[in-house]
């Protein structure tokens, strides 16, 4: 079964122009999108947990649209649909953003651009874009072989691997495994391989992930605390985890992610990494490839 979401009408009071004054006044635009998401079990189950939420969906577009000023309508829609794709489990996008009183003579309509999306294109050029956290400390990391743990479609795999790294993805989406390994050898990068694992099959008895067999571990925005263990016990002697997901002010201020569980409080991560060498430790609005989110940073050292 086949479905599409319409929401039509957003309205945004954003500063859109090329000109410097028409930046700082506000204008009114209009947002309409069409998209499609694995919402099948919401048509049996009438819960908001199977499908898309998209109110949610509407203020995150709002947010974006009047969060800072674009010079151009085109950034202003590329930079939605990155969000959208970043932040929603959304498969494929039709957006439509527009002015409704542009600064035009003799045009009594509107003004916009209409863009079309798929994730598959999204991720392809996500993978050109790996978390500003990593960029910035990968000269702290211990040469050797990375374990990218809940790796997807693998743009932190991809860079390091670039950076000289071996490293070992894993993940429970075949399909995204195999667009990886596509990448990997479009790019020449032999370094990569891939395990699909569900760490969260068995939840009384998490995944063994090894004794002492990574000199790093990387986990980005991914959050299931059982495997805490198994990722301590599978660092090498000296290894360093790197570790990066959203905090409960993420779920309170930007409604994402939509479940509690899946977000961290206030020193947590501290908590969980206990016995590790602090490198690095940092909570706030942290900026990303593609938006900003309230995530907790670390950077720990085996003894």
């Amino acid at each position: 079964m086949s479905s599409s979401i319409v929401v039509k009408g957003i309205q945004l009071s954003a500063r859109c122009g090329v000109t410097e004054s028409e930046r700082q006044q506000p204008q009114p635009l209009l947002v309409d999108l069409i998209f499609r998401c694995p919402n099948q079990a919401a048509f049996q189950s009438d819960q908001l947990s199977d499908t898309v939420d998209y109110g949610t969906i509407a203020q995150r577009i709002q947010d974006i649209g009047e969060g800072q000023s674009f010079s151009l309508i085109e950034a202003l829609a590329e930079r939605i649909c990155q969000v959208l794709f970043h932040e929603f489990p959304i498969t494929r996008l039709k957006l439509w953003v527009r002015k409704i009183r542009p600064p035009l003579n003799r045009v009594e309509g509107s003004v916009g651009v209409q863009l079309i999306r798929s994730r598959q294109t999204i991720a392809s050029i996500d993978l050109k874009h790996p978390s500003p956290f990593l960029v910035e400390h990968t000269s702290r990391l211990p040469q050797g072989t990375v374990l990218d743990v809940a790796t997807g479609r693998g743009r932190h795999a991809m860079y390091l691997a670039s950076k000289g790294f071996s490293v070992h993805g894993i993940d429970r989406d075949v399909d995204a495994l195999h667009e990886l390994q596509a990448q990997a050898q479009k790019a020449g990068l032999h370094s990569i391989t891939t395990e699909c694992i569900d760490l969260e099959g068995n939840p009384p008895h998490p995944m063994d992930l090894g004794t002492a067999k990574y000199d790093v571990i990387v986990v980005f925005f991914y959050l299931y605390r059982p495997l805490f263990p198994q990722l301590i016990h599978a660092l090498k002697s000296g290894g360093v985890i790197m570790y990066e997901t959203f905090l409960m002010d993420n779920h309170i201020h930007r409604q994402h992610p939509r479940r509690k569980e899946f977000c961290l409080e206030t020193n947590e991560l501290l908590t969980l990494l206990h016995g590790l060498r602090i490198l690095h430790y940092d909570e706030g609005d942290h900026k990303g490839p593609s938006s900003r989110a309230f995530t907790a940073q670390i950077l720990a050292q085996k003894p």
